[in-house]
């Protein structure tokens, strides 16, 4: 394998974790999860839910405009 590519495929697999570790962090509004009422846990839920389908529609995107 390619240098470049490997090194291309570590990045973007650390670039996705990072992202999705910051919406989860702001679902919950930077609350431990012991610590929120169970309204807003469910709100923080509902939140990550809506980020995930943003993130898919985004791949979507880039899948066909590409």
């Amino acid at each position: 394998m390619d240098w470049n590519r490997l090194i291309t495929m570590l990045s973007k697999m650390f670039v996705r974790s990072a992202v999705k570790t910051g919406v989860d962090y702001a679902a919950r509004k930077g609350k431990a999860p012991e610590d929120m009422t169970p309204a807003e846990r469910k709100q923080a839920q509902s939140a990550k839910q809506m980020a995930q389908k943003a993130q898919k529609a985004a791949r979507l995107g880039r899948r066909f405009l590409k």
